[in-house]
Parts: structure tokens; C-alpha cells; sequence
């Protein structure tokens, strides 16, 4: 029982943070962070993942350059892949807009502030000022089931951070700095640019990290079989 609940706490005390504290991590945390998040399930053990850790320097190079390229041309940076459909169908419209607009309330930014809106994008470009950023990359031969396999991984990170103490925030914005990511770390043309994450200690005084998220009840996506 107290595995289950300790689990569970794990699981429910998971959430996305945009603010973390100027606290560093030890490179041996993050290690062990991954370490076992690489016991993850994968077809047929294919094991897709593929993990850059920035920190000092390095992470403040890679922020630096995405950030300029970012306002360079801020509404020309292409993703190495589509995050969404070009018109996004009910009901998962309603629930991004919904989520959009409680984001911009807790930074008070509106969606038609445009200078505000971009602001918030540098900031994830900065890692949210988390001591630590990771990127994922994947081989671009591999098929749509692979994204299967890496959302356990990153799930397995996000858990085995929160068990520390740690705080993360899952970002696929990163995918659209493929150009500036592959320059800094070496990346070949042959790996796509999956997500991104920041990794550290949360700075709850800030209002978006204190935001109530409504999940689906379960009858709502749900249904059991049993004839």
C-alpha cells in the first residue's frame, strides 16, 4: 500500500513548472535521473532516445543562440515536425484555448499582447532559468511509433526527478531550434530534434507554476468492455 501511494503521490505531484530557482543541480543527480529513466518500455527494445544535459556555459551558449534566432525571425523558425493539425478539431481546441488563457492570466499576459507573448517564449528558450536544459533527439528513420516509446522515457525522467525533489517542464517548443541546436552540439541531419525539458528546483512564489489544471474524469475518455 505505501508503494501505491507513494507512487501515486509521484504521478498526481507531477506538474509542468515556468519558473525555477537559482539552485544548481549536481550533475550526479542528474545521472541518476536517467539512469533509470532509460528502464522505460520501447518497441521491441529499440530504445529511441537520445539525451544532450546543457548546464553552465554550455546551457547559457545554447539559450543565448536560440534566443537570437528566435527574434530574428519569430514567426519562421519551423519544427522538425508538426506539433498540431493547422486547425486543431473540438474538443481539444477548446481544451488548448482554455489552457492558453489561464497561462496567460497567471504571467498576465492577454493573447493579443504580442511583445508579452514573445517574452514567454524567450523565457522557454532560456529554460525557464533552470540550472539544468535537456534535449532529446531521435534518428529520423524510425516511424511515428517510436514517439510511443519516447514519451515513457520522458515520463520516466519527469517521475524519477519529482522523487528528488526536482521540478520539470517538458518542452517541444525546442524542435523548432533545430538549426541552432545542431550547430552547438553536434547534431547531424540524421537526428531529429524531439523536445526539450528544464530540469531543477521549482520557484513556486510564481503565479504559473501555482495553476489548477482540470484533467478529464475518467467516464469522459473511458469506456469498459466486459461482453
Amino acid at each position: 500500500m505505501e508503494a501505491i501511494q507513494i507512487t501515486e503521490a509521484l504521478i498526481r505531484g507531477r506538474h509542468s513548472k515556468r519558473g525555477f530557482l537559482d539552485q544548481p543541480v549536481p550533475i550526479e543527480t542528474v545521472r541518476d535521473i536517467l539512469s533509470v529513466a532509460k528502464y522505460a518500455p520501447s518497441s521491441s527494445n529499440t530504445q529511441p532516445w537520445r539525451c544532450h544535459v546543457l548546464t553552465g556555459k554550455a546551457r547559457e551558449k545554447i539559450a543565448g543562440a536560440a534566443v537570437e534566432a528566435y527574434r530574428a525571425a519569430p514567426e519562421g523558425l519551423v519544427p522538425d515536425y508538426p506539433f498540431f493539425p493547422k486547425e486543431l478539431p473540438a474538443p481539444f481546441s477548446s481544451r488548448f484555448n482554455t489552457f492558453r488563457g489561464m497561462l496567460g492570466d497567471a504571467q498576465g499576459v492577454q493573447r493579443c499582447d504580442i511583445a508579452g507573448r514573445r517574452r514567454d517564449v524567450e523565457r522557454q528558450f532560456r529554460f525557464f532559468d533552470a540550472p539544468v536544459g535537456l534535449i532529446f533527439t531521435m534518428d529520423r528513420r524510425l516511424e511515428w511509433a517510436s514517439f510511443i516509446c519516447y514519451g515513457c522515457f520522458l515520463q520516466n525522467i519527469m517521475l524519477a526527478a519529482r522523487a528528488r525533489g526536482l521540478d520539470t517542464c517538458p518542452q517541444q517548443i525546442w524542435s523548432l531550434q533545430s538549426a541552432v541546436l545542431r550547430e552547438g552540439l553536434d547534431i547531424p541531419d540524421g537526428e531529429m530534434i524531439v523536445a526539450g525539458m528544464s530540469l531543477g528546483y521549482a520557484d513556486n512564489s510564481i503565479p504559473e507554476n501555482n495553476m489548477q489544471l482540470r484533467k478529464l474524469e475518467l467516464d469522459e475518455f473511458v469506456s469498459f468492455v466486459d461482453r
